[in-house]
């Protein structure tokens, strides 16, 4: 009655192998594309952009570019927040060099060159992996942000060490600057979240996600079937850090509009968007959304619940934050290491059996 797939019949492997193969599925993925392309946008505020949605859709690319690179590939790293910061930088000095190229551009480019360092860094994956492979992309983290500090042509010669987003428009609307509309923000955002997912997605289930998923669950074993070690690892470097490359450059040029490497893409921020894969499911990309989503409204609901209604102090409720954050995390692990996806796709099953679950 709830979630049925009977009479939904397909009569080519095109339609059976489709990302939605079940109608009620691909109906609820067009109301929620209709909703977020042509309501929200009449309904958003200041705060809810700022405070809910910029934020789950950038760290939602965030997490898909993590997701490629550890829950698809099975190569550990703590590097995101470097690589975010190689993004911001290099859409701050497109920015600032080519006034006149569009923005979308320049976050496009600022993607590609995050992945060519991303695939640099990628390279002690061929002789190492596990633990020694996560210490070696943890001192890229570390590498980049100290660059990114004390060499001044990056940040252009500036005496507070920081950068700062030039305003630039998309057909004559300001999309970054001091004039920024929440729902413009929003909209680049999201458009820049959909192509990311749906890129993502179709990679993952093609031949190159297979490769992928074949080095991860045993390389020895992928090689010797044919798979090239050196071709899997060094694409899935590259291609995890383009959408973390494309994560820091809207994260610096549409919703901060400043930033400074240490503050802004400290470890912190390779930890958060570690923590939304694992909290949301490894090798999904649903999992990098609802991971995205719980770690960014969970602060949200914190505050309103510790600091507005219960008058808690806001150190107080930060420290209550981290606590929940980390007892999610020990769960996952023990209970569901597949996150939330998995308890998705579990309750979607139920649905099917609906009045008779198993």
């Amino acid at each position: 009655m709830l979630y049925r797939e009977a009479g939904d019949f397909k009569t080519s492997y095109i339609e059976d192998n489709q990302t939605f193969p079940i109608a009620f599925d691909r109906y609820r993925y067009y109301a929620i594309l209709a909703i977020s392309f042509l309501i929200l946008p009449f309904l958003v505020n200041d705060y809810f952009v700022n405070a809910i949605l910029a934020p789950f859709l950038i760290y939602s690319i965030a997490a898909i570019g993590l997701n490629i690179l550890t829950g698809y590939c099975g190569q550990v790293s703590l590097g995101t927040g470097g690589f975010m910061a190689v993004g911001a930088y290099s859409c701050y000095k497109l920015m600032t060099a080519f006034p006149d190229v569009s923005i979308v551009i320049h976050i496009i480019i600022a993607g590609g060159i995050t992945a060519v360092i991303g695939a640099v860094f990628g390279l002690p994956s061929l002789r190492i992996k596990g633990f020694y492979l996560a210490v070696a992309t943890l001192a890229a983290q570390f590498f980049l942000v100290w660059l990114f500090n004390r060499v001044s042509w990056f940040y252009n010669y500036s005496a507070s060490g920081q950068i700062n987003a030039p305003e630039r428009t998309v057909f004559t609307i300001p999309v970054t600057g001091p004039n920024v509309e929440p729902w413009a923000m929003y909209m680049i955002c999201l458009i820049f979240a959909f192509v990311s997912a749906v890129i993502a997605r179709n990679l993952t289930r093609g031949a190159l996600g297979r490769t992928w998923m074949a080095i991860r669950d045993m390389d020895i074993a992928a090689e010797i079937i044919g798979v090239n070690p050196l071709k899997a690892k060094l694409s899935a470097f590259a291609i995890s850090s383009f959408f973390v490359g494309i994560s820091g450059a809207l994260f610096f040029a549409v919703y901060l509009g400043a930033a400074e490497a240490g503050d802004s893409f400290g470890i912190q921020k390779s930890f958060i968007v570690l923590f939304m894969i694992i909290i949301g499911g490894l090798g999904s990309i649903f999992g990098s959304f609802a991971g995205a989503a719980l770690l960014v409204v969970l602060p949200v609901i914190l505050k309103l619940i510790g600091a507005d209604f219960l008058g808690w102090p806001t150190g107080l409720v930060a420290h209550i934050q981290l606590v929940i954050v980390g007892l999610l995390i020990i769960l996952f692990l023990v209970l569901e290491p597949h996150g939330l996806a998995q308890l998705w796709r579990i309750a979607k099953e139920k649905l099917r059996l609906w009045p008779f679950p198993h």
